[in-house]
């Protein structure tokens, strides 16, 4: 893991005018409630950043920069233009390289996502292609240098910059070795070459030749990378001036389409690192916003934790509106399993919660253009462990809050606010049991308090104590009586006419 290099590409004026227009959006809905401020960010951010994700038409030849440090950002970036310029039919890639290296991990997703390309690569080292770089540009069909440039030097170090210890450096060389030579072997290049770049114990020999002596890691400037030996370039294709050279050369007829990252691409990386964490606080603010309905601001916080899990995995091109539509789906089922069914059906409740859960999975799976509708067992490993990890905490967090939650002085505060309706006390009102009422099943009152499920109606000028069979009703909600069981009076809603 080399030293890092910032990636100031990243910064772009069109972030600026994304975020203009985010915030007259959001200057405009201030008067309005918090929700619609957190939905008029949540669909107005993605497309604002849709300067980011060009149009890729068939023939063109996307150029995708890959720049600055190695991490799982740049895979997040290199895997989306992937995917674009697969499914919008483009006839080459050009990735242009300027990096020191980076992490290790990132490196071999890199090398695993460009492996599978179906269009043909190239790289265009400009200027430097050092450590995990080199070990990218080897997963690419055909490189290409800049005059001034050069590649080489993998060696795996500490974050430190330190050297890893004797055995656990052997062992890392080993599987590197390994994988580089896989990947060059696949792509045309000389694993000889690439072996060499990590492991300094690797002599590179060609017929009688010696090209590169055991004791040191093979690093190599253009001229050298482009040397011709038994007719055949020792590791590049050629020298190039620029892309358009490169395509000229290469033979590349197509239009060159340039592949910008997006403003948003490092905000994606975290807000998908973070998705169990938004999981888990979405579910337990839709918990909390059931169980006190007078408070709005769980209801809040967990529709901005779900805003930002889709928006996340929106940006890092691993979700679509589709996603975000078969959730909203889900809740509007939820919602008329609780409003017009409840008692009487769960399959609307049943369905609407297994479209929600399908969503979260889906916006979590990374599929490629090319690869089966179907997800596999390894695609599926991550986004179960964090559905897994979202769930257990919340059934651990809401089951502490059901015990404790009720016993706090901000639990009791909302529920005296919506108990108590507004008008005159019923401090002073008659209060009976229903034995000094005569209560028969059929009989009408109106509810004076919320009824979830018990709480208070009037009947004739009687305040009774009542419970429901779990259906929640407002005040002043016309109620019927179903039946009586000693000093308890069981009430439903009354059927309109």
């Amino acid at each position: 893991m080399e030293l890092p290099q910032a990636d100031d590409k990243l910064i772009r004026s069109g972030r600026i005018e994304n975020m203009k227009m985010l915030l007259s959006i959001l200057k405009g809905c201030a008067r309005s409630r918090p929700p619609i401020i957190i939905f008029a960010a949540a669909f107005f951010i993605a497309p604002a950043t849709a300067r980011a994700r060009q149009v890729i038409h068939k023939g063109d030849v996307v150029v995708v920069p890959l720049s600055g440090e190695v991490s799982p950002s740049l895979l997040m970036f290199l895997r989306r233009a992937e995917k674009a310029a697969e499914g919008g039919g483009a006839s080459a890639m050009i990735f242009e390289m300027d990096t020191y290296g980076g992490r290790l991990d990132a490196a071999a997703d890199i090398v695993n996502a460009l492996n599978h390309t179906t269009i043909p690569t190239y790289t265009f080292i400009n200027s430097n292609a050092g450590s995990a770089g080199a070990i990218i540009a080897l997963a690419t069909q055909h490189i290409y240098m800049a005059p001034v440039s050069a590649i080489g030097a993998a060696a795996p170090i500490l974050p430190t910059g330190e050297d890893l210890p004797p055995t656990a450096r052997e062992k890392t060389i080993s599987y590197w070795s390994a994988l580089i030579r896989s990947s060059a072997l696949r792509n045309g290049h000389n694993p000889d070459i690439g072996e060499a770049f990590m492991n300094k114990e690797k002599e590179v020999k060609i017929g009688d030749r010696v090209i590169h002596p055991k004791g040191t890691l093979l690093t190599l400037n253009a001229q050298e990378a482009t040397q011709r030996i038994n007719d055949k370039p020792l590791l590049a294709d050629g020298i190039a001036d620029s892309i358009v050279d490169l395509a000229k050369k290469a033979g590349l007829k197509g239009n060159i389409a340039s592949f910008v990252p997006s403003g948003f691409e490092q905000l994606a990386f975290w807000i998908t690192a973070l998705a169990p964490f938004l999981l888990l606080v979405g579910i337990i603010g839709a918990y909390l916003e059931f169980k006190i309905p007078g408070a709005s601001l769980p209801g809040i916080i967990s529709a901005i934790c779900f805003a930002l899990f889709f928006l996340g995995h929106y940006l890092a091109g691993l979700a679509g509106w589709e996603v975000v539509a078969l959730f909203v789906l889900g809740i509007l089922l939820v919602l008329i399993e609780i409003l017009f069914f409840a008692h009487s059906t769960i399959v609307f409740g049943v369905l609407g919660v297994f479209l929600m859960l399908a969503s979260l999975l889906w916006a979590m799976i990374d599929r490629y253009p090319e690869q089966p509708f179907l997800p596999s067992g390894k695609m599926l490993a991550l986004p179960l462990l964090n559905l897994f990890i979202a769930f257990v905490g919340s059934f651990i967090v809401i089951a502490m809050l059901a015990r404790y939650l009720p016993r706090t002085s901000f639990y009791r505060r909302f529920a005296l606010i919506d108990s108590n309706p507004p008008g005159p006390s019923l401090a002073g009102a008659a209060r009976h049991f229903e034995t000094s009422l005569p209560l028969t099943p059929g009989m009408q009152g109106t509810a004076v308090t919320i009824l979830r499920p018990s709480g208070k109606a009037r009947f004739a000028d009687h305040v009774v104590d009542v419970v429901t069979e779990g259906e929640f009703i407002t005040p002043q909600t016309p109620v019927t009586v179903i039946r009586t069981d000693g000093m308890r009076v069981v009430v439903k809603r009354a059927a309109q006419v």
